[in-house]
């Protein structure tokens, strides 16, 4: 026999409810539909946020949403290339990588933290496939300038191999390693490569998830968080200068996405309890949304958005 050890009040159970009920829109506006998320930030160091992000990815994908995780991991990157005795240093917040610093990216990226992500997802069952860009060239780059190294842009994503993993009801956790034309390997901005895979998949949504609350009018001002706000809109911050250095890239890789076709870019502070479900499945949500307005730009030629599945298709008529 088993009791309760606490009391749970009807309003408790409404309140449980009503949340439920409150998803039932966003839930049906998703599931069937590709999402991509970014995993960065503090969320990256700390088990326990860790194991949260992972829930909410396994999670979405129970309830019929098709996730893609790509991630980078630079806090790990610095401290592992310090203990190498190699320099640690940034310009216009890409990190210098000499071909010498490679193998340790590579190391630190592929072999650690890509294999604690799958881990943490496979508790639930065989559900996620972890992966570099090498792989199958699912990323594929050319190097930024001299300077930078063996820092990468990318040139071309692999969509049909990750839509194929996607398919076979597999959650892809992709490292930020691209292979170049000349059989070598490339380090890239995870920001970038969640951009890039999410408008060659054809992505119902991309998720970067990141240290802060999401976009600030003025990064002085805590009450001036942005909870939406249009592509052109964006545009206009972006110019204006007022981004902080560590929002820029996330910024501008979501106008990227979305003047490729992808209908919404979501920024999220990884370092609160749930944050990809709060986002996604409520109405209020707990970052900055950035989103198209339905018909005022044509998406590029190229973007197809990525397949419904039967029960999506359903929904949607």
């Amino acid at each position: 026999m088993e009791y309760i050890n606490e009391v749970r009040t009807p309003r408790y159970a409404q309140d449980k409810s009503r949340a439920l009920v409150e998803a039932l829109p966003w839930l049906k506006e998703a599931t069937g539909k590709t999402v991509v998320i970014k995993y960065g930030g503090a969320a990256m160091v700390s088990d326990a946020l860790r194991q949260q992000v992972t829930d909410d990815v396994v999670l979405l994908k129970l309830l019929g949403v098709k996730p893609i995780l790509v991630h980078g991991g630079g806090k790990a990157v610095s401290a592992a290339m310090e203990k190498a005795g190699l320099p640690v240093r940034f310009v216009d917040g890409l990190r210098v990588t000499p071909p010498e610093a490679m193998d340790v990216v590579r190391e630190v990226l592929v072999g650690t933290v890509n294999s604690q992500l799958v881990s943490a997802i496979n508790v639930h069952g065989a559900l996620a496939v972890g992966l570099s860009g090498m792989d199958a060239n699912t990323v594929v780059g050319e190097p930024v300038s001299d300077e930078l190294g063996r820092v990468g842009r990318v040139t071309r994503v692999n969509a049909a191999y990750l839509q194929s993993l996607v398919a076979a009801d597999y959650i892809p956790v992709l490292s930020s390693i691209a292979s170049d034309d000349h059989g070598g390997c490339l380090n890239v901005n995870a920001d970038v490569v969640a951009g890039e895979v999410a408008s060659a998949v054809g992505a119902h949504k991309v998720v970067f998830i990141t240290d802060v609350d999401g976009v600030y009018e003025d990064i002085s001002d805590k009450t001036s968080l942005i909870s939406k706000m249009t592509l052109c809109e964006a545009r206009e911050l972006a110019s204006s200068g007022a981004l902080s250095k560590g929002m820029i890239p996330k910024v501008e890789c979501s106008i990227k996405a979305l003047e490729s076709g992808v209908p919404r870019a979501h920024i999220i502070n990884g370092k609160r309890e749930h944050s990809i479900l709060l986002e996604v499945l409520t109405d209020e949500g707990i970052g900055t949304m950035i989103y198209r307005i339905k018909g005022s730009e044509p998406p590029a030629d190229d973007f197809s958005p990525a397949p419904l599945d039967p029960l999506a298709r359903h929904l949607a008529l």
